[in-house]
C-alpha cells in the first residue's frame, strides 16, 4: 500500500469499525498530544485502553493504564502508536503476538516505519502511518471545518451536534 497518501474512504472505513483502541504512548501529562487525543477519542466514544509502562496501574482520564498490549482485558481493534518511530519495530512484535490481532495500526503524525508496517500488512493488519485519529475524525465529521480550517471535504449539510460520535456516517451509541 501506498503510505504517501491515503483516501479520505481508506480513513473513515477504518474509523467506521474501531470501537476499542489501545494507545502505546499515553501520557497522564495534560498538555501532551497523546493526552488529547485520548481524551478526544474518549468523548467520541471510543473504549481506549492508556498503554504507557511507567504509568501503569494507574489511571488517564478514568481509563486503567497497562505496561504493553499483552497486558489488555480485552481485544481491540486498533493500536495507535504514540513513539518515536525508531520504537514501532519493538511495539509491532508486541501487536503481533496478541490473539486475536488487531484490525488496524495507527502510527501518529511524525511516526512512520515502512519496514514495520510490510510485516503488519503482512499478517493483515491495516496500517496508517504519520496522521492522527483525532484529525482525521475532525476532517471527516466537519469538525475541523468549525475553526476555520479547509477541511477538504464539501457538504451541503451541517453536522448535528451529539454526545459521543460526530456523524461523517459513524454510527450512533
Amino acid at each position: 500500500m501506498n503510505h504517501d497518501a491515503y483516501d479520505n474512504a481508506y480513513i473513515a472505513g477504518i474509523l467506521n469499525s474501531v470501537k476499542t483502541i489501545a494507545m502505546v504512548g499515553a501520557s497522564a501529562n495534560d498538555v501532551r498530544p497523546s493526552y488529547f487525543v485520548l481524551k478526544y477519542l474518549l468523548a467520541k466514544g471510543f473504549s481506549v485502553f492508556p498503554i504507557n509502562p511507567g504509568q501503569a496501574g494507574k489511571e488517564i482520564l478514568g481509563r486503567t493504564v497497562y505496561a504493553r498490549p499483552a497486558d489488555l482485558p480485552e481485544p481491540v481493534d486498533m493500536v495507535d502508536i504514540f513513539r518515536a518511530s525508531a520504537a514501532v519495530p519493538g511495539v509491532i512484535d508486541e501487536i503481533l503476538r496478541l490473539d486475536p490481532l488487531p484490525k488496524v495500526v495507527w502510527m501518529q503524525l511524525g511516526v512512520r516505519h515502512d519496514e514495520a508496517a510490510v510485516r503488519a500488512e503482512a499478517a493483515g493488519i491495516k496500517v496508517v502511518m504519520n496522521r492522527c485519529p483525532k484529525i482525521e475524525y475532525g476532517k471527516l465529521s466537519g469538525e475541523i471545518g468549525w475553526t476555520g480550517v479547509n477541511s477538504g471535504v464539501l457538504s451541503s449539510k451541517k453536522p448535528l451536534m451529539r454526545p459521543g460520535f460526530q456523524s461523517f456516517g459513524v454510527r450512533q451509541k
